[in-house]
């Protein structure tokens, strides 16, 4: 299961150098049509990458024939020989696939900020022919070729009963947050959809999905989902069915970067119900998610509730915090605002964690996933440039 399970595509990963290890570095994955309707959603850093000023242009401009993806250099603040890099790359991916508009094409990179000299440009551009020759519709290899710090490749998929199906990719271990997480995203279907209904679609699934995983906080600057739609089936779903479809997709992506997390031995799951808003559910449990103190104490296997009142109440939602309950892994530590159950009733050795968030303000709820604070995760970002 993966971007060739919808009928139409094809992809393809190799190892073109960029990475020291020697490991697959470079994907492809194109729509063969018959159809060609497709929807990208971006990083909101300011700070962009190469690669997204120039897909940006490419989502102006009409469906997207491909999605060239590369690991090994972020291609960021490369100034305009980075962004010539990404335009000639493009230029080699229209010229190997007979396509006559390179802006029909768009391209990802991921990888150390600042990396992209002309080693990292001539290995792509001129490896760009052998990748389309390895160009496969049962393919296998893609995914491999966009990892950076992950230890695991990401897949999901969808079927209908209907005949049209969702495949989908994903890379991403850090730089977890909201505006994405820290991701690059390939998603197929071979539903026939126009532009407008995917775009609805794709925002509405990463929306809850990928928007509500914040790891560490920390915003990437080459974040990018692409949603490519081949029509090849020739069925059309009604748009509802089909985001519903495309958001468990998403939230199956969202599930496997959380789980993949630098240096994480605890998976959170912070699910804040009885507020007064959904946008005050997400503040709440955000507030959470980017607290270390709380993340720290995960770590020490400490089901600290105080924490947890201490980051809610630091938000801007509408509740009253002598009357929120708490609980750990179904153990209600904290109830209207005062101690509950005994801590020593919670266990917290299990990577999966939930932590419950009672408002009482409202009937609205939402879920925001991070992880804990450890030693190998501080590590291995304080060593990842070298």
């Amino acid at each position: 299961m993966t971007v060739t399970t919808p009928r139409g595509f094809r992809s393809a990963g190799i190892a073109v150098g960029l990475k020291s290890t020697g490991k697959p570095d470079l994907a492809l994955v194109v729509n063969d049509g018959p159809e060609r309707a497709s929807a990208v959603v971006f990083t909101s850093n300011r700070a962009q990458a190469n690669p997204i000023l120039w897909s940006r242009r490419v989502a102006q401009n009409g469906a997207a024939r491909a999605v060239i993806l590369n690991s090994g250099g972020a291609n960021c603040f490369t100034g305009a020989f980075g962004y010539e890099t990404t335009r000639l790359t493009a230029e080699a991916v229209a010229a190997a696939l007979g396509e006559a508009d390179a802006e029909r094409i768009l391209v990802c990179s991921t990888g150390l900020i600042g990396a992209g000299d002309r080693a990292f440009r001539d290995r792509i551009v001129d490896n760009v022919p052998a990748l389309a020759d390895a160009l496969a519709d049962d393919d296998t290899t893609a995914p491999a070729a966009i990892l950076t710090t992950d230890t695991v490749e990401k897949t999901a998929a969808h079927e209908s009963p209907d005949g049209w199906r969702i495949g989908a990719m994903a890379k991403g271990a850090g730089m977890l947050a909201p505006g994405l997480a820290t991701m690059l995203v390939v998603i197929t279907t071979d539903a026939l959809l126009g532009d407008a209904v995917l775009d609805r679609a794709l925002r509405r699934a990463t929306a809850v999905s990928f928007d509500r995983l914040d790891s560490d906080g920390c915003m990437s600057t080459n974040d990018q989902v692409t949603l490519l739609a081949s029509g090849a089936s020739g069925a059309t779903p009604d748009e509802d069915v089909f985001a519903e479809a495309l958001a468990g997709v998403c939230d199956s992506l969202a599930a496997q970067l959380q789980a993949d997390a630098e240096g994480a031995s605890h998976d959170i799951d912070i699910e804040v119900r009885g507020a007064a808003s959904e946008a005050d559910a997400v503040e709440v449990g955000r507030s959470v998610a980017r607290n270390n103190l709380f993340k720290a104490a995960i770590f020490g296997n400490d089901p600290n509730w105080g924490r947890v009142l201490a980051a809610i109440g630091t938000t801007g939602a509408a509740f009253d915090p002598y009357a929120v309950d708490v609980s750990f892994n179904g153990v209600r530590l904290c109830h209207a605002g005062g101690p509950d159950r005994p801590v020593e009733e919670c266990d917290l050795a299990p990577r999966r964690t939930r932590v419950e968030i009672e408002l009482f303000a409202g009937k609205h709820a939402a879920t925001v996933r991070t992880n804990d604070l450890t030693h190998d995760y501080v590590h291995e970002n304080s060593a990842y440039s070298s």
